[in-house]
């Protein structure tokens, strides 16, 4: 038997009602945000990064793909890793779902990594995604949006992750970055976001939040304790 609490209907209604309040409160401070993050101001990107493709060397004005925006999403997946970042991958698997829509409200998408295009290329057609997806093997742009880290960097001291000195343990972290780009080509930096903000854009995240055990993760909120790649789960 469930040692949950439970209770008469309207005892549930009372609690959902005073739930719902909180509810609506938190949807107009979304709101709020989304209006306070589109008035940051821009930075202009004078550096001309370069990627590695299946097309040969793409410019970051490339992947804007004909759109005046473009998301950045920081893949992890170092030079030697046998496979990409599995809760990368859990973000990963929605895109394609969503860039059926936002492609068409002026936004352009595509996932940057510090490995091989080979590696890339396998790995992408592993998990079945079509997003476009480049190199940044042989250029700073990880390093300059603070996604990855020299290991002298990491011997050294803090470095800066998520607008913050800290201390680092790992070559490759996650986030995603936005930009926009005029008429005339200049290219701005609009936002980045790192760690816990990625769950905003895990779908799966928002169905799970509304079950009754939630995310089953425990209070540590340990994802691993039961995510896998999705070709992984039963294995």
């Amino acid at each position: 038997m469930t040692d949950h609490k439970t209770g008469t209907r309207d005892e549930w209604l009372a609690a959902r009602k005073k739930l719902l309040v909180r509810e609506k409160a938190m949807s107009r401070e979304r709101d709020a945000i989304a209006v306070e993050r589109q008035a940051l101001p821009w930075v202009k990107i004078d550096k001309n990064y370069m990627f590695d493709s299946t097309k040969g060397k793409v410019t970051l004005g490339d992947l804007f793909d004909g759109r005046s925006q473009l998301m950045i999403y920081h893949f992890m997946y170092g030079p030697d890793w046998k496979a990409g970042c599995p809760g990368c991958s859990l973000i990963s698997d929605h895109v394609d779902a969503a860039r059926q829509h936002f492609e068409h409200n002026d936004l352009s998408f595509a996932a940057v990594s510090r490995t091989s295009v080979a590696n890339i290329e396998a790995y992408k057609k592993r998990m079945g995604w079509t997003f476009p997806w480049v190199s940044s093997l042989h250029s700073d742009f990880n390093y300059d949006f603070q996604v990855s880290f020299r290991k002298a960097e990491l011997e050294a001291g803090p470095v800066e992750y998520n607008f913050e000195m800290q201390k680092g343990t790992m070559e490759e972290l996650h986030g995603e970055s936005m930009f926009f780009k005029d008429s005339d080509g200049t290219i701005y930096h609009t936002y980045s976001s790192y760690a816990r903000a990625g769950e905003d854009l895990v779908g799966a995240y928002r169905f799970l939040d509304l079950a009754p055990l939630g995310r089953n993760e425990g209070p540590d909120g340990n994802m691993g304790k039961w995510m896998r790649r999705h070709d992984e789960y039963g294995t």
